[in-house]
């Protein structure tokens, strides 16, 4: 769209971004905001970080880094060059430029989905809404926030979307702990409300990933972000199901999946686990089920994939009672060593954890369990997980109170062989054990 066709307002507002003067508020320091914030600050524009944790608030204003994929020694420097600051105050956004929401998007107790987090931030844009703005939800959500939800709030100030302000949906795609993909390398998807907006959104994106790609509305980039997780649910329940049906068949499932995985096209290689976690997998497949029940459609793949990822970490359950039991011992009473609590390698994040819904599994059925983290050093009650536990290190003390050990997490830096030598039964539903002796107990994969 050529600046002839843009608003007043649209083209004062795209020189300012292309000039990168706009001054850029991020609500949301999470591991999608704060990440988001200091790349923005490095193509040097004003930052705002809008958090509701004053902690968070606290630890920026002092250059200090939580998040594994930010660079403290970048944030510190940002911060000090006031180029980068933190709030809890929702009043500085009538003095930013572009608005981009970075909010928790979780689901209820009935598995519907919780969209509470993106209202407050749309009421409190709503309420310092001024020309001359872009806002931008990246938060994943179901196809029709955008404009169902966000935009009648922002409308209802009088100002008109595509002329006084400007609104999309871009999606985040963070992986945290993956060094590779970043958000300065990751193409961003933007579905704009009207084609002023879709410009303005386009061209503030451009100036910090490489690639932009233009999609019609925001209801296509809410579907291509469901998409993309839903793809990923998929596949590993349909590996997971595989797992499940090489025990009945006494097969080993790692070898064929490696074996599968030669093949060089038509297979993307997936693995099993005890389950799945994070906000991505675990929870965005149910978002985009939830709304196409709106249109009579039953998505059943998208659900079943959903059961039998959530069946895992009781077939863990399963075949640890199996394994205990063939050394002679019950379940009930036995201490279990849990290696890992997060969810994924490498970050402290425990969102969903299969290996914590696995701990509540164990602890109902009477055992005694105790966890290994270096990434995660505490973890506290927080909705269905309703335990107190602190990470336990791996001691002379320990080893003979333990009965058997399940690997639920593949941190880098676990010595999995120390585990292997001195525990009777080993869990292995990660493959981290492959080529390690057993030492004096037994050492099974999943």
């Amino acid at each position: 769209m050529a600046d002839a066709n843009l608003s007043p307002a649209g083209v004062a507002l795209k020189k300012n971004v292309q000039a990168h003067q706009a001054v850029v508020a991020v609500i949301g320091a999470g591991y999608v905001g704060l990440p988001l914030a200091v790349e923005l600050g490095k193509e040097s524009f004003p930052v705002i970080c809008i958090d509701s944790n004053p902690e968070r608030v606290a630890l920026i204003r002092t250059g200090q880094s939580y998040i594994r994929d930010v660079a403290a020694a970048d944030l510190a420097a940002l911060v000090a060059a006031g180029q980068l600051t933190a709030t809890t105050a929702f009043g500085d956004l009538s003095r930013a430029d572009v608005i981009i929401a970075c909010v928790p998007t979780p689901l209820t107790e009935t598995k519907d989905p919780d969209i509470s987090c993106i209202r407050e931030v749309a009421a409190q844009v709503a309420a310092h809404l001024r020309p001359g703005q872009l806002i931008s939800l990246e938060s994943t959500t179901y196809p029709g926030t955008v404009e169902e939800v966000v935009l009648p709030l922002l409308a209802a100030t009088g100002h008109q979307v595509g002329v006084d302000f400007f609104l999309c949906h871009s999606p985040e795609r963070v992986d945290p702990g993956n060094a590779h993909r970043t958000t300065r390398n990751t193409a961003k998807v933007v579905g704009g409300v009207t084609a002023a907006c879709q410009e303005i959104a386009v061209t503030f994106y451009e100036q910090i990933v490489p690639h932009v790609v233009r999609v019609s509305s925001p209801r296509v980039a809410e579907v291509t972000k469901l998409f993309e997780n839903t793809y990923r649910s998929v596949n590993i329940a349909l590996v997971n199901e595989l797992a499940m049906l090489c025990e009945r068949m006494g097969l080993d499932v790692w070898e064929v999946v490696e074996a599968a995985s030669t093949k060089g096209f038509g297979i993307q290689t997936f693995w099993p686990g005890p389950g799945v976690g994070g906000h991505c997998i675990a929870l965005d497949p149910l978002y985009l089920a939830w709304k196409a029940r709106a249109y009579d459609f039953p998505a059943r793949f998208i659900e079943l994939a959903n059961e039998i990822n959530l069946r895992m970490p009781h077939f863990v359950k399963d075949k640890l009672v199996r394994l205990l039991g063939e050394a002679g011992k019950p379940l009930h009473g036995s201490r279990v060593l849990v290696v890992g609590v997060a969810y994924k390698r490498d970050v402290p994040d425990v969102r969903e954890s299969p290996a914590l819904k696995l701990i509540q599994i164990l602890l109902a059925e009477g055992a005694d369990v105790v966890y290994h983290d270096p990434w995660v050093p505490k973890v506290a009650p927080d909705g269905w997980f309703r335990h107190q536990l602190s990470s336990v290190e791996l001691t002379d003390d320990l080893w003979p109170t333990v009965a058997a050990a399940v690997i639920t997490t593949d941190h880098s830096h676990v010595d999995y062989a120390l585990v292997c030598s001195r525990v009777p039964v080993v869990l292995d539903a990660r493959n981290v054990t492959k080529g390690i002796a057993p030492g004096g107990g037994r050492v099974v994969r999943l």
